[in-house]
């Protein structure tokens, strides 16, 4: 069988409205893939920067949550993103690029004066195709990986890398 091993972190982020942030994470194996081991789905702490305006996490993962947490503890969605993780071998560094569903201008007044905002009913959107065109969205912060990706019996199946 041929397999891919990931092994990396979710350095941090940046460029959001406000720090106190953490991540949530899952892997989409799609149906020719299957996870062997480690865990298939899981959230980093909440971190809050004390110089410089950039959380930072330690943790492999691939399509991303970001939310973020204010004085009274309430969380609030800040962004969704997905990366593909690199076919080639070696050593990668990938920012990963995040949005949010904007709502309706009702959802907007509501969401700063109440806290809260549109979520996905399905987190599958964030990965697939699907109807995620039909989403007025507005464009967040970015979230950076560092990967390091190795490839174990590719040639003997036949896989290209």
């Amino acid at each position: 069988m041929a397999e891919l091993h990931i092994i990396g972190q979710i350095i941090g982020a940046t460029g959001f409205p406000e720090n106190n942030l953490f991540c949530k994470w899952g892997i989409h194996t799609g149906g020719a893939w299957r996870l062997l081991s480690g865990l298939k789905e899981g959230q980093t702490q909440v971190d809050l920067p004390q110089t410089g305006d950039m959380a930072y996490w330690r943790w492999p993962k691939l399509h991303l949550q970001v939310w973020h947490q204010d004085s009274f503890g309430r969380c609030q969605l800040y962004g969704y993103g997905y990366v593909h993780v690199p076919s080639s071998p070696g050593q990668h560094r990938l920012e990963c690029v995040t949005w949010r569903p904007l709502g309706s201008w009702q959802d907007q007044l509501s969401q700063m004066f109440v806290g809260g905002g549109p979520q996905l009913r399905s987190p599958d959107l964030i990965y697939s195709g699907g109807d995620r065109y039909r989403l007025h969205t507005v464009a967040m912060g970015k979230v950076v990986l560092e990967l390091c990706i190795i490839l174990r019996h590719f040639d003997r199946y036949g896989v290209e890398s």
